[in-house]
């Protein structure tokens, strides 16, 4: 089974590429670790004192996403999904069987901390880089509209986020024999499927 890592920061388009390849290259799917946050009242808490808690890998539940992503490896289908709901810090879990799975895309802040732990797993891996301005935009409009935040905290928590992701990017390696992609608005993603689907 193919499996590929999308990462970048906050309101680069990983979601958007994600669903792009999808509609491309059928018997895929998506998770997404914006689906895999922790929960309950002790993340509630915590997310009011620290600052950029989610972008942080303490809020992240890696043994969750580790336990959906093994099912699907092993058999191929997929039969629960999540949708994390970011003003009510909860998670909906409902029963979508999906069958036939060929392959993986794994997106979002945290892809390239799960990936760094696959060491028997081959994957390709795609970095997004756009523009700062342009991301900051995305997730203005992002967070107004899907988490009720007034301009100027979106604002600030996108600043806040994009230090985070970067200095974890700096710490944070995937296996020198994974295949490698950036990209950026002038990328053709055909190009791209392309090697990693030959």
């Amino acid at each position: 089974m193919k499996l590929i890592f999308i990462s970048g920061p906050s309101g680069s388009g990983k979601t958007t590429l994600s669903n792009q390849i999808i509609l491309k290259i059928k018997n895929g799917i998506v998770l997404s670790t914006d689906n895999y946050y922790k929960t309950g009242l002790i993340s509630k808490l915590i997310s009011k004192f620290v600052e950029g808690y989610f972008d942080r890998s303490t809020s992240f539940d890696y043994k969750q996403l580790k336990k959906d992503f093994d099912f699907i490896l092993k058999n191929g289908i997929s039969i629960h999904e999540r949708i994390y709901n970011f003003e009510k810090q909860t998670i909906n879990s409902f029963l979508n069987e999906t069958k036939n799975i060929n392959f993986i895309i794994i997106e979002g802040i945290f892809a390239k901390e799960f990936a760094s732990t696959l060491s028997n797993q081959n994957y390709s891996f795609i970095e997004l880089k756009i523009n700062k301005n342009d991301c900051m935009k995305r997730v203005i409009q992002r967070d107004f509209i899907e988490r009720g935040k007034k301009k100027k905290q979106a604002e600030d928590d996108f600043l806040k986020s994009w230090e985070i992701y970067y200095e974890k990017f700096k710490t944070k390696n995937i296996k020198n024999n994974a295949d490698q992609f950036t990209f950026t608005n002038n990328t053709n993603i055909d190009q791209i499927l392309k090697k990693i689907f030959e």
